[in-house]
């Protein structure tokens, strides 16, 4: 007689989980569900382990929260941004055959813990942003309760306006002034952290 019971049930916890093992290891979806059921078989238990098809459908419908590791003591912050090309001829071939049509790019604004080399933030620009005036941004993302040891930057987020959201959420900022740089006038804390 054929059981007509539907698939399993998951939790939203079970798929956080599975969802995390793709991250963190880097796995297709189908690769990650061997994984967890091997897994489980070390561990003893015989659990269900939710399918491809579950996965996906799930992952569109649950707000997942990878989890980050913890250091010791309040991480320490490198901040920098990259572009990403998203529409256009590759590198190699816009050298060989010359530029075929118009290359897209975005912006993308990070800010990494230097301990564990987790993206604690991230923000989206179009290209043509600035580097500076998304640290505030970035800094918002990291949870106001935890502390932050030190934020270090290139010499891009060497402005008031970083000095001074870096000096609300910690105490130093690690940012080389600009070459034509000058000391700025005195007056405000900004001032004073970075002369």
């Amino acid at each position: 007689m054929r059981d007509v019971r539907g698939p399993p049930v998951f939790s939203d916890a079970a798929i956080q989980f599975c969802l995390s093992i793709k991250v963190l290891f880097k796995l297709p979806l189908r690769q990650r569900a061997r994984m967890i059921a091997s897994l489980l078989r070390l561990a003893g238990l015989d659990w269900p382990v939710p399918d491809y098809s579950t996965l996906c459908r799930r992952q569109k419908t649950l707000k997942v929260q990878i989890p980050y590791r913890r250091t010791d003591g309040p991480p320490s912050l490198l901040v920098d941004s990259t572009g990403i090309k998203f529409h256009g001829d590759g590198e190699w071939q816009a050298r060989k055959y010359g530029v075929q049509g118009r290359r897209q790019w975005r912006k993308v604004h990070l800010a990494m813990d230097t301990a564990t080399s987790d993206i604690r933030a991230v923000e989206f620009t179009a290209s043509r942003e600035g580097d500076s005036p998304f640290l505030p941004n970035l800094l918002d993302q990291i949870p106001q309760g935890e502390d932050i040891r030190t934020v270090t930057a290139d010499g891009a987020y060497d402005t008031r306006r970083c000095y001074s959201a870096i000096i609300a959420r910690c105490d130093a900022a690690i940012i080389p002034i600009r070459k034509n740089g000058r000391p700025w006038k005195e007056g405000c804390p900004a001032a004073q952290a970075r002369n």
